[in-house]
């Protein structure tokens, strides 16, 4: 009772959603694929993109029954904030002194894109909002709008990361539309309230629009960014849609046709396409919409997002999972001993690997030398083991670090089909996820993003990103009590298993 009441009111300074729906929202969030393979780590190269992959997302503290939920998927398938209101009589107010006025705009004038993966799952869930989207424009008997799957536009190199994909949104849709309007699968549009809502911009001018979100401290995430003032610097916070105006995909296009983006590889998309279009000053930056919302309480709101609860049969059973922590001897006495009091329990199968064997643990020596960074020849001697053991036929592997709380999940058939190929490491001290990313790409085994896997600590993330979120896992150790995150924000409570009983009754009555 302690431990929940803590989270109550960690949760009401945060702004998060209760322990008890995180598994079952994680379900919904994150689904793996046939042969299936997650890989949440940030850094992907432009190279391993071209396929249309999407960008894994980190390392981490883990949440057992959100994995448990999420695989279980796999295999299937407040009241509005001070700072919100003051947006909205912003908004009002811009709009009385005649900066912003109402636009002739109709649906015709929006191109929807919808930021889906290939994912069977994923691909279902926007073709859903696709068709939400048409049947609203139809009840209005409005010219039916351009609906776009970003999935279906991945023949170009990195499309996921949405600049590559400018020049073809300009010089296709220039002449006659007025905005590119972007979301994800599970966010749920109000067309009407949309269409009031653009209609306040110009659409002859240059507009990014979103809500917006701010760092409340300078982050590795964003490379210490505006670390003398963090909150300056808004992006948006895609799970609540975002717009930009044709006139500045235009400007955008010309900049990309005379200059190559600079980075090959992508940490936080949102954050960087924020900065892309900021330009140093010479380019707007993001105007705050409070019509675009995340929380489903506000009259007003024209975007809201979706956390469902789908029925994805039972759950996966512990056995089924093998967990791989690598570690190596000099974090022996100091991050093993986390993981034993956090998530080992939570583990039917689980074993340490290492540079040096330890009984006390006990540890596997796998005879691979450890490297300060890469670990790509651990991470395959992990796959071998897994997959050469004949009497272990174990159907998912997880591979965790021992600050994690969960790295990446590959399912058997995707770990025999890598290791038949002849793609291999480099060298040892490789970026084990981008050569994964790459050789997978290679086989055509997608790799699916989940949100939910973050590669770092919950005080660097924005307090509003994290309020629709059930995070599965967080990642580093560093100047926070590993312990204490794991029991606030990832360790199964009574509601968990509450809801679980809840969801067996339910399929024991279908």
């Amino acid at each position: 009772m302690a431990r929940r009441r803590r989270r109550r009111e960690e949760g009401s300074r945060q702004r998060r959603v209760s322990r008890g729906g995180r598994a079952a929202a994680a379900a919904a969030a994150a689904q793996l694929c046939s042969p299936r393979v997650s890989h949440p780590r940030a850094q992907v190269g432009r190279a391993a993109s071209a396929a249309g992959m999407r960008p894994p997302a980190c390392w981490w503290l883990l949440a057992p029954p959100a994995l448990l939920a999420l695989l279980t998927c796999s295999l299937a398938f407040g009241l509005a904030s001070e700072d919100t209101k003051k947006e909205v009589k912003q908004s009002q107010d811009l709009e009385e002194s005649g900066i912003s006025r109402k636009n002739d705009i109709d649906l015709k004038g929006i191109v929807f894109v919808i930021q889906s993966q290939s994912n069977s799952f994923h691909a279902k869930r926007a073709e859903q909002l696709k068709k939400s989207i048409l049947k609203q424009a139809a009840d209005l008997t409005q010219e039916l709008p351009s609906v776009l799957l970003l999935h279906q536009l991945a023949k170009q190199e990195g499309a996921w990361t949405i600049l590559p994909l400018l020049p073809h949104f300009s010089v296709t849709y220039s002449r006659n539309s007025s905005w590119i309007f972007f979301c994800e699968e599970e966010t749920r549009i109000q067309i009407p309230k949309l269409l009031e809502t653009l209609r306040r911009y110009d659409p002859s001018k240059e507009w990014f629009l979103g809500k917006a979100l701010h760092d409340e401290e300078a982050t590795i995430i964003h490379h210490y960014a505006f670390s003398e003032n963090p909150t300056v610097f808004k992006y948006p916070d895609f799970a609540a849609g975002w717009a930009l105006s044709i006139p500045l995909v235009n400007k955008l296009t010309k900049r990309l046709k005379s200059e190559s983006l600079k980075s090959d590889f992508t940490i936080d998309l949102k954050h960087e396409i924020a900065l892309y279009i900021w330009d140093k000053g010479g380019g707007p930056p993001l105007t705050p919409v409070p019509e675009f919302c995340t929380d489903d309480v506000d009259f007003y709101c024209a975007t809201t997002f979706h956390s469902f609860l789908p029925l994805c049969g039972k759950p996966v059973k512990k056995k089924d999972i093998f967990v791989a922590v690598k570690t190596c001897k000099k974090f022996h006495g100091d991050r093993i001993p986390i993981v034993k009091q956090t998530w080992e329990s939570q583990a039917s199968l689980i074993e340490y690997y290492s540079d040096y064997t330890e009984n006390s643990i006990p540890t596997v020596d796998l005879g691979i030398p450890n490297t300060d960074r890469g670990h790509c020849g651990k991470t395959f001697a992990i796959l071998e083991r897994f997959l050469n053991r004949s009497q272990d036929k174990t159907a998912w592997l997880v591979i965790v670090d021992d600050d994690t709380l969960i790295r990446m999940v590959f399912s058997r058939e995707a770990i025999r089909r890598l290791l038949a190929s002849k793609c291999r490491c480099y060298s040892n001290d490789a970026p084990d996820d981008m050569v994964l990313g790459m050789c997978f790409s290679g086989l055509g085994i997608p790799v699916t993003h989940s949100p939910l896997f973050h590669q770092a600590r919950p005080v660097d993330y924005p307090k509003d990103y994290l309020s629709h979120q059930v995070p599965i896992s967080f990642h580093k150790h560093w100047n926070i009590d590993p312990v204490k995150v794991y029991f606030t924000w990832l360790a199964p409570s009574d509601e968990d298993k509450a809801r679980q009983e809840t969801q067996k009754g339910f399929r024991e009555e279908l």
